[in-house]
């Protein structure tokens, strides 16, 4: 099992998607091991998107991401990494591929919905940044809805 983190940015709320796009993610057999609705604190995304720091689109990023709440959560699955990356698509909806999540519903580079982890060492450091291990859930797959385990 593999994790990794996923934020519904805050285009993806104003339009309300993330129903729609969680789902997908859920009928591809991704588990969500946590999640919170949040109003990100500026500090956290810049930490963050740290990373970025001396690119042109650094601070336009750090002000689109504050400007309204936003979903953090962490899923997981074999491959879960590479599995929402392709899922996701190119970072520019205007280039993703139709049939990907920013292909059908991303509208260009900034404005993409949602934002994953690129990587194992990267995921394990944004859960950490977004989550406290006691936030994290296990459980059991079950894959009959009316079986409740003893």
């Amino acid at each position: 099992m593999e994790r990794t983190l996923i934020i519904f940015k805050p285009d993806a709320m104003h339009r309300q998607l993330v129903g729609r796009i969680l789902a997908r993610f859920e009928d591809k057999g991704l588990r969500i091991a946590a999640m919170k609705l949040q109003q990100s604190p500026r500090a956290q995304v810049e930490e963050h998107y740290a990373v970025h720091r001396e690119r042109p689109f650094y601070n336009s990023l750090v002000e689109f991401m504050t400007s309204g709440p936003v979903i953090v959560a962490i899923l997981e699955g074999p491959n879960a990494i590479s599995v929402v990356r392709n899922m996701l698509g190119a970072t520019n909806g205007q280039e993703a591929a139709a049939g990907t999540i920013r292909g059908d519903y991303g509208l260009d580079k900034q404005f993409n919905l949602v934002h994953a982890s690129d990587g194992p060492e990267t995921a394990k450091t944004e859960i950490a940044l977004f989550f406290k291990p006691e936030e994290i859930v296990e459980y059991e797959r079950v894959t009959d809805p009316w079986i409740v385990s003893r």
